[in-house]
């Protein structure tokens, strides 16, 4: 919103504009952690359901977890990063893996 202020008395009065930045919101990787116990099926299924991959896309990831001991899942905002980890936890639990979720700032 612009701002008048008078320089001195008698004068016109000038035109000043505040104007704020508006820093990008932090992004989060959330990643899935290798273990020997949780199939390979059940991380794709997750990575389709939660993440919304694509079946191949969701394959490649998996490896990656399975090959590397950790695998990006996606990059969100902080709020959608904790959903997902909470999700996959979820998930993890009810169908009895030890499935590890986690996430780090970009």
């Amino acid at each position: 919103m612009p701002q008048y202020w008078p320089e001195e008395e008698g004068s016109v009065a000038t035109e000043q504009e505040t104007r704020q930045k508006v820093d990008k919101p932090r992004l989060y990787k959330v990643l899935l952690h290798n273990d020997n116990y949780t199939t390979m099926e059940f991380v794709v299924m997750v990575l389709v359901a939660v993440f919304h991959k694509p079946e191949a896309e969701a394959v490649r990831i998996m490896l990656d977890v399975h090959q590397r001991g950790i695998g990006v899942a996606g990059v969100y905002q902080r709020d959608i990063a904790e959903t997902k980890v909470q999700h996959v936890l979820q998930l993890a639990q009810q169908a009895q893996f030890p499935l590890m979720c986690s996430m780090e700032p970009e």
